[in-house]
């Protein structure tokens, strides 16, 4: 069962404050509260996420991103680095798009 948006929107503001109780209070670079903390918040806001989509069918404009701690990137796992080069043509084609749709920063 999908929470209530508004319940599921106090756990993850409750979680933020507990996120920075735990920034300010780290000892150490690799304090284990301050992760824990951050992983909550992770699983909070994708709680809120679900709520709010199951809902009201709405999202918000946020991206979780994995964890990736030794900075390769999952989904370019081959060695051929031909299909990264850009080409400088394609902007060409680039400039009939229009940014209606990209979500407002805060």
């Amino acid at each position: 069962m999908t929470p209530d948006p508004r319940a599921a929107l106090a756990r993850l503001v409750a979680t933020l404050e507990d996120h920075l109780a735990a920034s300010a209070n780290r000892r150490g670079e690799t304090d284990p509260a301050v992760a824990d903390a951050y992983q909550r918040v992770a699983d909070a806001f994708e709680s809120y996420e679900e709520a709010l989509y199951d809902a009201y069918d709405e999202v918000t404009p946020f991206v979780l991103y994995d964890d990736d701690e030794d900075g390769d990137d999952d989904e370019d796992t081959d060695d051929d680095d031909s299909d990264d080069d850009t080409d400088e043509d394609d902007d060409e084609d680039d400039e009939d798009t229009d940014d209606e749709d990209a979500p407002t920063p805060l």
